[in-house]
């Protein structure tokens, strides 16, 4: 009887299996080579289940945020006002607790930048989409209990894209001295605004 490979679980295991490598160096400088004898595969096999190097670091990020995110849900809902669940959500551009993730993070915006796939941009826009809609509950849900004036809702967006904004020009350039105070001050400004005075 032939043995059935769960090839889903199989790729994810081969790119989990060489996420030390990559934590360790650039994708640009690892070779097939080095991945295959790490994973414990050989080439052709490697090849069965990725295109390249960037898909592997894809597989990675993937299953690395799915964790991030299962933390962060539980999190979230012991979380009492609308105004720490805004903070706690933004802890990945800061944490000590998610430095690695955010290192395959940068290495995988670097793959997005320079060779996007269509399999990457959708899952970029996924991404995106399911972030925004996790701020806008978390929002609208400040609103239901009146924390929080109804036209919040119009800046879900902008507080999650100027969040990552900040990440990606605390990585890239001089200009923010500490990036956990910088998104805590833009926060409690918005905050200022956008909650109800009681």
């Amino acid at each position: 009887m032939a043995i059935v490979v769960d090839k889903v679980k199989k790729r994810r295991d081969i790119a989990l299996s060489c996420k030390e490598l990559f934590f360790l160096h650039k994708t640009k400088n690892i070779t097939i080579s080095q991945i295959a004898k790490t994973a414990g595969v050989g080439k052709g096999t490697l090849y069965g289940y990725f295109k390249n190097k960037e898909d592997i670091v894809f597989e990675i990020i993937s299953s690395m945020i799915e964790e991030r995110n299962i933390l962060v849900e539980r999190r979230i809902s012991q979380t009492q006002t609308t105004k720490e669940k805004i903070k706690l959500f933004a802890t990945f551009f800061h944490s000590d607790e998610d430095e690695e993730l955010r290192k395959f993070y940068k290495e995988f915006i670097s793959i997005s930048l320079s060779s996007p796939d269509d399999k990457i941009i959708e899952f970029q826009t996924q991404c995106f989409n399911e972030y925004y809609l996790w701020f806008e509950k978390i929002i609208v849900e400040g609103i239901k209990k009146g924390e929080l004036a109804p036209q919040s809702k119009k800046l879900v967006k902008g507080l999650y894209t100027t969040s990552k904004g900040l990440f990606i020009s605390d990585s890239t350039t001089n200009s923010i001295d500490n990036l956990k105070d910088e998104l805590e001050d833009y926060i409690d400004a918005i905050f200022e605004l956008i909650e109800v005075k009681k």
